[in-house]
């Protein structure tokens, strides 16, 4: 079942490990473009020509202007947008009427109510389910991912949240449901925006058995 299950590398920041990371070929490489998280890009952020076009680029953005959201992706090329914030129905329907390719994220917890996602599945290519937390992403810890067979699995979706090697194996019990791929970000970090390759290589290669 896991070898089906594709990998989405998010929170990259720094060129080297950038290229460090794309050498190992992940199906998605994220990039935070919300400027309080400590895995904002920059403003003088330049993605480097030589990363392999098999590797989709995802934009995170939270509550960002579609003017904003459009002109990073022109800038960066990027194949796909991942709203993390409170954006509506109507502008995720404004961004996939212009051909964008949209991941809408929703955070759950137990109190979590999966009927909202009924709304956003004309208007999302994926949904994102990540851990509900102080923070609108990078919380670092799971949540109860049994509470995924609540939701009615109309739309193919990323699974985030605290994902690491000590885990990835509980996937398995995830084989009947509807998912795409895991999106790792913190618990491959040897610090903020910088991805251990190790640990990374260690998850890959449990994918792929």
């Amino acid at each position: 079942m896991l070898s089906r299950v594709k990998i989405k590398v998010c929170g990259m920041k720094d060129t080297v490990n950038i290229r460090e990371v794309a050498a190992l070929h992940p199906d998605y490489m994220g990039f935070i473009f919300y400027d309080k998280s400590p895995r904002y890009v920059g403003s003088e952020f330049v993605l480097s020509e030589d990363i392999s076009s098999s590797i989709k680029r995802v934009g995170v953005f939270v509550n960002h202007t579609k003017a904003f959201i459009k002109e990073t992706l022109v800038r960066h090329q990027l194949n796909y947008v991942q709203l993390h914030g409170d954006e509506s129905v109507e502008f995720c329907e404004e961004l996939k009427s212009e051909g964008i390719r949209v991941i809408k994220v929703f955070r759950v917890d137990g109190d979590f109510e999966f009927n909202i996602t009924k709304q956003f599945e004309r208007v999302a290519d994926f949904f994102l389910f990540d851990t509900k937390g102080k923070l609108y992403g990078g919380n670092a810890m799971p949540f109860d991912w049994s509470l995924l067979r609540r939701y009615n699995q109309a739309v193919p979706f990323f699974l985030s949240g605290g994902i690491q090697l000590e885990n990835i194996a509980e996937l398995a019990g995830l084989s009947s449901l509807n998912i795409h791929a895991i999106d790792v970000n913190s618990g491959v970090e040897d610090q903020p925006g910088k991805k251990n390759i190790n640990k990374l290589s260690a998850i890959i290669n449990q994918l792929s058995i």
